[in-house]
């Protein structure tokens, strides 16, 4: 055999061992040349008396993420050739065909006759972890970087190489509806206990166990194809049954609101597969598979949330003539909670911090968030005891600007004044001076004027932060006027090593996340003086496909901080530069009835010492009508909320403040949850057609106001029929 990606040998006890080696990567991923050595090799241990049977083991840190999803892209171009040259029918069948052809291997594997182990270490995901649970016997290494799991569904998929198939029949039907749902990774301890691995073991001894398995005699016979198999929850039509269906299919309404076809897809697969064999079963969920591929969710999902994420990740837009920088350690201003969010996961990387505040005790109070950040990593299993120790040991927190010599970035994150960042910069830029790179987590305040208080406006540069940092992906650059080349790739240098998705921007006010998503809850504040219900407006938002209400989503940010953005805005550009209602609603909640939000808990809900919340009954006194809910138009309330968000992403394509398409759309999903199966806020808009997004938007703003009227470059791609992707597809930065 001519095997360039794996490694294939046999022991005197007669068992193969096949390492899973691509070279040139750091990790493992399946594509068309994997999958035909993958079929070679089934034929020699096949075709080899001498052979007992095969381990499959990966020879890099983790298993394997999965499949190449840029396979998919590929096969859609394919389909579309065929359509065009061979028609419609011609073209299905091929696409069929080729969509199945990892499914029909993992099954050839599967029913060779010679048992198939698989040695798991590290992450196993997607189709790789659909190839383990073709393996006849599955061990798993008990450490905390081993995982496997099904997460397609992320990304407007579902396992089609067997996965809902294998899984239904392997765990109770619930459970495995929850898991292939979710698109959670599981531990080994998880997995052993569902039985989607046989044994786990120490990740040194995992070959040899696997090994062994197959020499005591390991049986090349899945469960499911033993005669007389039974499903762990029985027979899809049987008491039990009919207590599993009802219930998935309203769980999956409430989780999804039907915006989520592969999710429906995973209910019909597992529903009529299981009530056919395996063989039959398979070929459901390839036609179920099939047709998610063709979906424009599908697609737009993988185009921004795998495609587009991983190049902006590795440096789409990095100046490629600064060389790498290399930074060990950063100065952080502001030991508050971003502060001290953004030291953590900057030492949880390795990078030494100096955190410094206004006084000794507000630098601890810093430090002790982080404490608590990485505890709670250690009581949940995912960090050490000696691994908590050696990251707070990397923080050292002081009131001394001195102690920032030798850091190679700083960063301010202090209160959002610009006098408070003025002098900050100038103490710490006394102490490092002008040539080290120093970064700014201001939220709205354009960057262009900050950076007129540094020594070197060419080396100052945004780092917008997005809260919890912790969980949060994405990281806004905001690049100034003045701000240089160097700067720019000091930032995307730092924002990978912590781990995080960026997306560079012009300057300007709000930036771009902070333009589409403060439509949005405003949107929410004018629903409210219009006299929509307030639980409406909460549950119409997640109708359309956002995470939660603009409600929910101003009290965490904090009213109180809304209204200080408001009226520096009235300050700064006039009064014809708010909406009047949403001065009302936030001076109301505010100035006259004292509620911030969550932080004190009270907004425009109450929060509750037991942790629940609910709607404030006050809220009513903002309405200037009162409306029968039955007779407001949903689908009308579920757009508003859409276009006010994508109309604004538009504009700053428009202005200059985005230039690439990726970023708009990658940052609304990981900036502020924009409904994901769109694809994003342009994909939203390149999915609906730009004319009849303009003739939307024309409808809205005669109705509601000029907040969805669109810029002229709209107007002008809906005249010419064009799409952001095909007119501004993936263009470099302007300089």
């Amino acid at each position: 055999m001519n095997l360039a990606n794996f490694r294939f040998e046999t022991g005197a006890d007669g068992v193969a061992l096949l390492t899973w080696d691509m070279p040139g990567r750091s990790m493992n991923v399946i594509n068309p040349e994997v999958m035909a050595e993958l079929d070679s090799v089934i034929d020699a241990v096949v075709n080899n008396a001498d052979i007992k049977g095969c381990v499959i083991a990966s020879g890099k840190s983790a298993f394997s993420g999965g499949a190449d999803l840029s396979m998919l892209q590929q096969g859609a171009a394919q389909y579309a050739k065929a359509l065009k040259e061979q028609g419609e029918e011609v073209a299905n069948k091929l696409f069929f065909e080729n969509s199945r052809k990892l499914s029909l291997l993992y099954r050839k594997l599967e029913t060779c006759g010679k048992p198939f182990a698989i040695a798991i270490n590290g992450v196993c995901l997607g189709g790789a972890f659909e190839l383990a649970l073709a393996c006849h016997y599955r061990v798993m290494a008990d450490d905390e970087k081993t995982k496997v799991g099904l997460p397609e569904i992320k990304v407007g998929l579902f396992p089609g190489a067997g996965g809902t198939q294998r899984v239904a029949r392997i765990m109770q039907t619930g459970d495995a509806l929850q898991f292939l749902f979710r698109g959670d990774q599981v531990k080994p301890k998880a997995a052993l206990g569902a039985k989607l691995v046989q044994e786990i073991a120490p990740r040194e001894e995992i070959v040899a166990r696997a090994r062994a398995w197959i020499v005591n005699g390991g049986k090349a016979l899945a469960p499911w194809d033993v005669k007389d198999f039974k499903n762990p929850s029985g027979k899809v039509f049987s008491p039990t049954g009919m207590m599993i269906w009802p219930a998935a299919n309203a769980i999956l309404r409430r989780e999804t609101y039907n915006n989520y076809p592969a999710a429906r897809a995973i209910l019909h697969a597992v529903y009529e597969g299981l009530q056919l064999p395996m063989d039959q079963g398979l070929t459901v969920e390839s036609r179920w598979f099939a047709h998610i591929l063709r979906s424009k969710e599908a697609a737009a999902m993988i185009r921004s949330l795998f495609l587009s994420k991983n190049e902006l990740e590795k440096g789409a837009h990095r100046p490629a003539d600064v060389p790498p920088t290399n930074l060990k350690k950063i100065g952080i201003l502001g030991a508050g909670f971003m502060g001290a969010g953004v030291a953590y996961i900057s030492a949880l990387n390795g990078l030494d911090v100096v955190l410094i505040d206004r006084d000794q005790e507000s630098a601890d109070k810093g430090k002790a968030t982080i404490d608590k950040l990485i505890s709670g990593s250690v009581a949940k299993g995912r960090a050490t005891p000696a691994e908590k120790d050696a990251l707070l040991a990397r923080v050292h927190t002081t009131a001394d600007y001195a102690a920032l010599a030798g850091c190679d970035l700083v960063l301010e994150a202090v209160f959002e004044d610009r006098a408070v960042k003025a002098d900050v910069t100038k103490r710490a830029q006394d102490v490092v001076g002008g040539d080290v790179i120093f970064a700014s987590n201001t939220s709205t305040l354009p960057i262009t004027s900050l950076a007129e208080t540094a020594q070197k406006p060419e080396n100052f540069i945004g780092i917008h932060f997005f809260s919890p940092v912790e969980k949060m992906l994405l990281v806004e650059v905001i690049v100034g006027k003045k701000t240089g080349d160097r700067a720019l790739a000091t930032a995307l240098d730092f924002i990978r090593i912590i781990k995080k998705t960026p997306i560079v921007v012009n300057d300007t006010r709000g930036f771009y996340a902070n333009r589409c998503v403060l439509n949005f809850v405003r949107e929410g504040q004018i629903m409210l003086t219009e006299g929509v219900p307030p639980a409406m407006i909460e549950n119409v938002a997640r109708m359309a496909g956002m995470p939660v209400g603009p409600l929910s989503l101003n009290d965490e940010v904090a009213l109180d901080l809304g209204w200080k953005i408001l009226q520096a805005t009235k300050k700064d550009l006039g009064e014809k530069a708010i909406d009047p209602a949403q001065e009302r609603v936030l001076g109301y909640m505010v100035e006259k009835e004292g509620r911030f939000g969550r932080k004190n808990g009270k907004g425009f809900y109450d929060y509750h010492p037991d942790g629940k919340k609910s709607l404030w009954p006050g809220l009513s006194a903002l309405a200037e009508a009162q409306l029968d809910p039955d007779t407001l138009d949903v689908k009308e309330l579920e757009q508003r909320f859409l276009v006010t968000q994508a109309v604004e992403a538009a504009r700053t394509l428009a202005e200059g403040v985005v230039t690439d398409p990726r970023e708009a759309d990658v940052g609304s999903i990981l900036g502020f949850g924009f409904a994901p199966f769109t694809g994003g806020t342009l994909s939203y808009i390149d999915g609906m057609g730009t004319k009849a997004f303009v003739a939307l938007c024309d409808k809205l703003a005669a109705k509601h106001g000029p907040r969805f009227e669109p810029p002229q470059l709209l107007r002008d791609m809906a005249a010419k029929g064009e799409t952001f992707y095909g007119r501004f597809g993936t263009q470099q930065k302007a300089a």
